[in-house]
């Protein structure tokens, strides 16, 4: 094992006690003790462990010392608006082609969930500029995105985006917003050619609608889907589906800008 696995002052560790409860903490010599249901955890014992190793609670119940992804840290986001489920982020990711030095222009930025996703991809070299009208809602993403030190790959900016995407040549837009066929033409001015555009939105008239104002600017390979996942429960002689599970969430539309000259899809459409 490295020494870089070493567990030291300052670091986060993931206290995973089973699949419902697990716990993220940071390695600070003022917290000597995390106090759990199942007895406490005294934390002076992390320092020295490598991740992955077992640690047993006052009461004997075993927990496992993991170093937290970025699965873990967005789910346990402060939040004060509904964030998109992290299946909804996976498609998004993959079908937009985000990777190491992307330029994304992100609208609807929220409490940062997809914001820190999009950064912990674009980085070292990317960046993502978010847009957010509310200036509280900007303030809380930029402490989330400081706690799992993301936020020096995000331009914050507080602003309608509506009104204008100030970028220009970026490798792909994506929306998390009420409207987003009014930015879409902004949207289409803001990628370079060939850039990718996604949005995600909770009902089949808003799709209708972002549908339509993709093809009226020119888009290509537009489509949209839906991501249901299910989790298994695997048991000898009685494995099966969860009872209960997370069903629709949201709508996923996807297109490409391509030169705007010639007749547009919806025009083909009608000849």
């Amino acid at each position: 094992m490295s020494v870089d696995d070493l567990i030291k002052e300052g670091d986060d560790v993931l206290l995973y006690l089973d699949l419902k409860r697990s716990y993220i903490l940071k390695i600070d010599a003022k917290q000597q003790r995390f106090h759990t249901h199942k007895g406490f955890i005294d934390l002076s014992e992390l320092r020295g462990k490598h991740y992955g190793e077992r640690i047993d609670s006052s009461t004997s119940f075993s927990f496992y010392v993991l170093k937290p992804t970025i699965y873990d840290y967005v789910l346990r986001f402060a939040r004060h608006t509904q964030i998109l489920y992290l299946k909804d982020m996976s498609i998004l990711i993959s079908h937009t082609g985000i990777g190491p030095g992307k330029r994304v222009v992100e609208a609807g930025t929220g409490s940062g969930a997809l914001t820190a996703m999009l950064a912990y991809f674009v980085r070292p070299e990317g960046v993502v500029y978010s847009y957010e009208v509310r200036q509280e809602f900007l303030e809380k993403a930029t402490k989330n995105l400081e706690r799992v030190h993301l936020a020096n790959y995000v331009n914050f900016i507080n602003r309608d985006v509506t009104e204008g995407i100030e970028q220009k040549e970026a490798d792909s837009v994506i929306l998390d917003l009420a409207t987003p066929w009014l930015v879409i033409p902004h949207a289409h001015q803001a990628l370079r050619g060939g850039g990718t555009f996604a949005s995600f939105s909770p009902t089949i008239d808003q799709v209708m609608k972002s549908v339509e104002a993709l093809k009226n600017e020119g888009f290509v390979k537009i489509e949209t889907l839906e991501c249901i996942v299910r989790r298994i429960n695997v048991e000898p002689g009685k494995t099966r589906p969860e009872t209960l599970m997370i069903g629709h969430t949201g709508y996923l539309t996807f297109a490409r800008k391509v030169d705007k000259e010639g007749p547009t899809p919806s025009q083909m459409e009608k000849l």
